[in-house]
């Protein structure tokens, strides 16, 4: 048993087969307001970006604030679990990364999921596996509704994800060995931050690409 140790996974891409996002948001206000509501959302972060080529930010992560606030605006907190339900349906799993999971699970390291993805359906996805924490996207909420931006933590993707597994080692370590797992580029700063860090190439939807070991560092 190795208690000290710390094994780390992305979700989209790495433990699963495609992004989980969108699909959550169809099943959650349908196929037709989920699909326009992403087109108006990387037009308008697009227009933005390119009118202020100084602008500060991250253009993925002003698209997703879009496209939130375009489909959970005002929605019930209610009607999230239904949705991630069904969205449990549709996850394909990319089994070698699901194997190193449990893998790491078994030899009794702490395993944690570090995501962009939403916390309104990650416990639902995640149920039944060894997993000891979850860092994720919250979704703001006010008297049981959905407002239609994130929570104070923000979009938990490349240096944010970093900044919460520092955050997290520090709180729970220190850990002697620690591994990551993650796509290129968006993880590659929590990736650097991991003793062993391994690059997926991101897994399409039917699609089981190798892993591949990344620089030191």
């Amino acid at each position: 048993m190795s208690p000290r140790s710390i094994a780390i996974f992305d979700f989209d891409g790495t433990l699963i087969q495609g992004d989980s996002l969108l699909p959550f948001l169809e099943f959650l206000v349908g196929r037709s307001r989920a699909r326009l509501a992403l087109l108006h959302a990387v037009r308008t972060a697009v227009t933005r970006f390119a009118a202020e080529p100084r602008r500060r930010g991250d253009v993925r992560t002003a698209v997703k604030a879009g496209l939130l606030q375009r489909t959970v605006a005002g929605v019930p907190a209610a009607r999230l679990d239904e949705a991630a339900e069904r969205l449990a349906g549709w996850v394909r799993w990319h089994p070698p990364m699901l194997d190193a999971l449990k893998t790491h699970a078994g030899k009794g390291h702490r395993v944690v999921v570090a995501t962009g993805a939403l916390t309104a359906y990650m416990p639902r996805l995640l149920r039944g596996l060894p997993v000891d924490d979850l860092l994720a996207t919250g979704l703001e909420t006010l008297d049981g509704v959905l407002t239609g931006g994130m929570d104070t933590h923000g979009n938990c993707v490349r240096e944010e994800k970093a900044r919460r597994v520092t955050a997290y080692l520090a709180a729970h370590g220190p850990f002697a060995e620690s591994w990551g797992y993650g796509n290129r580029p968006s993880d590659l700063p929590f990736l650097a931050l991991m003793r062993h860090p391994t690059v997926v190439k991101t897994v399409k939807r039917g699609g089981q690409p190798a892993a591949e070991t990344a620089a030191s560092g």
